[in-house]
């Protein structure tokens, strides 16, 4: 299954009697369901960590470009009605500020490690905290409650998986919590924002800015009102969009469609 096709349903099933796997590329399943393809038989093989240092680089790459306004700057300087640079043009550092990450996986490890280069202090939330061996090597702390997180964070990265606890995770609430200064960076799944409460945030600058690689639906349709602000910037979902995570992501499904069919242990099986 690539690009979350093609769909997995029951008429699709019903047609496929010796179905014994599906192999779905990235980290997501939140387009399977996997209490049907269980009542087949089918099993179920992701690819979790074939994107993961590909998708924490893009996390930085959507931090640094939204906090030093790198969009509107390439705009300016290519522009044919630019005649000099104006010298209060400005953008806000990203060293030694707060990062809160909202989901303390794989790719949320590994965007705390490159945080921590940038002198980051990092905060976490996440369904268990980690050991303080890891937490010691990055320099982060743990926030049990997602609030204290909001409150305290200079830019908020959610990168959690979709499920029916992270959809619409951030809302009205939850944005309000966060400081009007502050930016929120989605790298998951675009329905864990809830995007017309991110659409009221941002015009009303209850916070300063959203940089996301996920939306819903995507492509966004072109008269999205998102699109048209300022303080805002979008990626066309491309964590894993390099040469190597999906050479890796083909190799890894194709793994574990050969042991699916041979009947061995499968690599990186979902249960």
């Amino acid at each position: 299954v690539w690009y979350h096709k093609p769909v997995i349903n029951e008429e699709l099933l019903q047609s496929l009697p010796n179905l014994k796997i599906v192999a779905s590329a990235g980290v997501g399943i939140d387009h399977l369901d996997l209490n049907l393809l269980s009542s087949y038989g089918v099993k179920v093989s992701n690819t979790p960590f074939a994107v993961s240092t590909d998708t924490a680089d893009l996390a930085m790459a959507l931090m640094l470009a939204s906090s030093r306004r790198l969009v509107e700057g390439y705009q300016m300087a290519v522009s044919s009605n630019t005649e000099y640079f104006p010298a209060d043009w400005l953008g806000d550092e990203v060293s030694g500020k707060t990062l809160g990450i909202v989901g303390m996986g794989t790719i949320g490890y590994k965007v705390a490690e490159r945080a921590k280069g940038f002198e980051m202090k990092i905060l976490y939330h996440n369904r268990n905290q980690r050991n303080k061996e890891e937490e010691s090597a990055v320099g982060a702390i743990y926030c049990k409650k997602l609030d204290d997180l909001l409150q305290q964070s200079d830019f908020v990265l959610l990168s959690v998986i979709l499920t029916p606890q992270t959809h619409k995770l951030i809302g009205k609430r939850e944005l309000e919590l966060m400081k009007p200064t502050a930016t929120l960076i989605n790298i998951s799944r675009g329905l864990v924002v809830d995007q017309d409460a991110l659409v009221e945030a941002l015009h009303n600058k209850v916070i300063k800015a959203a940089a996301l690689d996920v939306t819903y639906p995507e492509p966004l349709p072109r008269d999205h009102p998102l699109l048209q602000l300022k303080n805002f910037i979008i990626t066309p979902h491309m964590g894993s969009a390099t040469r190597k995570s999906r050479r890796v992501m083909m190799e890894n499904m194709t793994d574990s469609i050969r042991a699916g069919l041979a009947g061995l242990p499968i690599p990186h099986e979902v249960l």
